[in-house]
């Protein structure tokens, strides 16, 4: 039987940003994050925007991040969920909506 283990690592506040300026992760250095990164595989999540289901260009927050993780799937908050259904037209086959309009 394989025993492979898996971790899930959240670093909160810890963001991947190819820019160098102003950037206190790169400038600090990170050797054993590095290091990991180097000999396990991993991948990276998008924390803002639609990705965490905000308005894009949105930052994410702690509390979206981890609702977002644990339900395994986007979790659209409420502005980004009626935008989102009136844009896929599923707003207007909501039947407390039709109901009020007829």
């Amino acid at each position: 039987m394989d025993k492979t283990m898996t971790a899930l690592i959240i670093m909160d506040g810890f963001g991947i940003n190819p820019a160098h300026e102003g950037n206190a992760i790169y400038q600090q250095g990170t050797p054993k994050i590095d290091a990991f990164m180097a000999k396990y595989p991993h991948t990276q999540l998008g924390a803002s925007g639609m990705d965490v289901g905000l308005p894009d260009g949105q930052m994410g927050n702690s509390e979206v991040g981890h609702l977002n993780i644990g339900a395994g799937r986007i979790v659209y908050q409420e502005l980004t969920r009626i935008t989102k259904d009136i844009l896929d037209g599923d707003f207007f086959k909501k039947e407390p909506l039709i109901r009020a309009m007829d």
